[in-house]
């Protein structure tokens, strides 16, 4: 009678590779997607809220302070706020009120280098009056201020003072960053993930139970 071998090595070995793929591709999915923009917002109250009408459409009245920032956002509820001076009054200080004009204080917040496209660095963070007509729009008052402005086809907001020079709402894909102690610094990360660890030792168990069948079949 001929004993039928269980070809235990290679199952062995395959579900070994299944199981070190599940971990790794489990590691690699902690992941946020994002945008890429210039966000627009109002001062209300002495709080920045996200517009609710585009720069284009809004036409905002004598005394107001509009601001925006370049950065990567998920969504309207978690874009990041203009930073810098935000008062009317030193803002416009040494720009005078004239009939038939009105007065726009501007915060143009270029963002930081983690948000500036590959090769390009975000200029200063800063402030301009402008006057211009009363029935202008953000976007006419923006453009007497920090030219030059790009957009794109559908009238999106793509560059202000030419920053950033390619891209326009581009979707972004970042690591997810993980919290820290705001006065601890994040801890050091040496050697390899504890997600590789878990997929090695998962490889060496289950190849030690092949070899261990392997030597059972043999008898």
């Amino acid at each position: 009678m001929i004993r039928r071998r269980t070809p235990a090595l290679p199952l062995a070995l395959s579900l070994a590779l299944a199981l070190l793929l599940l971990v790794l591709g489990g590691a690699g999915q902690a992941q946020a997607v994002g945008y890429r923009y210039w966000s627009f917002w109002d001062l209300t109250g002495g709080k920045w809220t996200y517009a609710t009408q585009g720069p284009s459409t809004a036409r905002p009245s004598d005394g107001d302070v509009q601001g925006f920032r370049f950065a990567i956002s998920e969504d309207s509820q978690h874009a990041v706020q203009p930073r810098g001076n935000r008062d009317f009054a030193s803002i416009c200080a040494k720009t005078p009120a004239q009939q038939g004009k009105k007065r726009l204080a501007l915060v143009i917040d270029f963002g930081t280098p983690a948000d500036a496209p590959s090769g390009e660095t975000p200029p200063t963070t800063r402030t301009a009056c402008a006057s211009v007509p009363s029935d202008a729009t953000t976007a006419e008052a923006l453009a007497s201020v920090a030219k030059p402005l790009r957009y794109d086809t559908n009238a999106l907001l793509c560059a202000i003072a030419g920053y950033p020079q390619t891209g326009c709402g581009d979707q972004v894909t970042k690591p997810t960053k993980t919290t820290a102690h705001p006065h601890q610094p994040k801890p050091a990360h040496h050697g390899p993930s504890v997600g590789l660890l878990a997929g090695a030792a998962a490889v060496a168990l289950l190849g030690a139970a092949a070899i261990w069948q392997a030597r059972r079949n043999r008898h």
